[in-house]
């Protein structure tokens, strides 16, 4: 073999450094860097999220009035579901509603007591003199025939200045969310492997969708369920619900949706538990009637005005959840013990 020309002998060499990188790296590891370079990549992320967040505060705080709409829609569809159940009398000036009174306190005599009565008002010239007349309305708006309209007033000086400020905190930090996750994956996720990585992108993929879910039914459902019972629950104690607060409405609206978007990362929680073992199927059945506990104040301590029926409303899609979560971890401990059927036995 040693005469053979196309027969060489090459010395073998070890592998270069690069290549040792280049296979770490591959393996999910990240290039190796120092204890400085790790805190100048820290302090650059750092920077990005402060950006985005302040770039989000005066997005929102240009567009407030716009913001202000989309958190009163849930208010207003309240209002427009609920219709008076007994006869009143509605005075109106222009597309103001006036007043409301009883059929007996407006002393207007023929006036129907079993359906609402609106009555417009109208200046009229009667010879030199400008007098008011009263005309009832025969088509009136939809306004005149709600049981109840609030209307949100800054009561303060600085009121309005505190409800704009509340709307650029959490929108901009809403709106914001998505570049400042996306910076802290740049810092983490080069450090991890392959299969960590994949369980990352899953976990805030589920987390992301479970908190949109949560404020979506929030604010579509539960907030316009509960607006509605709360003054309900006023005019039942005998106190008028016709004026509030616009800034604690705004601060409201949005711990509510901050909350239940929390809330629904549950079977997220326990998913996760039943993968690292700490819970199974068997485990997540024994415990549901410490659950419905948990859940009741859990729910209790989310509701901000304390209604048992606005509780109720937001622990049973948290028990849904859990139930959810039972299933799939039935569903998981089964397709585990049928992998572990499938594998061939030992034999010597």
């Amino acid at each position: 073999m040693a005469d053979d020309p196309d027969y060489t002998l090459t010395p073998s060499l070890p592998p270069s450094s690069d290549s040792l990188d280049s296979d770490s790296e591959s393996e999910g590891g990240g290039p190796v860097k120092t204890f400085l370079e790790h805190l100048e990549d820290l302090r650059w992320t750092l920077i990005k999220c402060a950006v985005a967040v302040f770039l989000g505060f005066i997005l929102c705080l240009s567009g407030s009035n716009v913001v202000i709409q989309f958190l009163k829609w849930p208010l207003m569809v309240a209002e427009g579901m609920r219709h008076s159940t007994e006869g009143r009398v509605v005075y109106m000036l222009g597309t103001n509603v006036l007043t409301r009174m009883t059929p007996e306190d407006s002393g207007i005599p023929g006036v129907a007591t079993n359906r609402d009565t609106v009555f417009r008002l109208w200046p009229r010239q009667i010879g030199t003199n400008l007098v008011m007349t009263v005309q009832e309305e025969t088509n009136p708006p939809a306004i005149a025939t709600r049981s109840f309209d609030v209307q949100l007033k800054t009561l303060g000086p600085v009121t309005a200045f505190s409800v704009v400020m509340q709307i650029a905190m959490f929108g901009g930090i809403t709106v914001s969310i998505p570049f400042v996750l996306f910076f802290i994956a740049q810092f983490i996720l080069p450090a991890l492997h392959h299969h960590e990585k994949s369980f990352v992108y899953k976990v805030s993929g589920w987390a992301t969708f479970l908190f949109l879910l949560g404020v979506a039914f929030c604010y579509f459902v539960l907030l316009v369920i509960c607006l509605s019972t709360t003054v309900s629950f006023s005019n039942w104690l005998g106190f008028a619900a016709d004026e509030w607060k616009a800034d604690e409405y705004i601060s409201f609206v949005c711990w509510f949706m901050l909350g239940m978007g929390i809330a629904f990362q549950l079977p997220l929680v326990l998913l996760t538990l039943v993968k690292i073992g700490l819970l199974d199927a068997a485990k997540l059945s024994k415990f549901r009637s410490y659950w419905v506990v948990a859940g009741l104040v859990i729910a209790a301590f989310i509701t901000p005005d304390g209604n048992p029926l606005n509780m109720l409303l937001l622990f049973l899609p948290l028990h849904l959840l859990y139930e959810i979560s039972l299933v799939i971890a039935w569903w998981w401990g089964r397709k585990a013990a049928k992998a572990a059927m499938a594998l061939p036995e030992d034999r010597p």
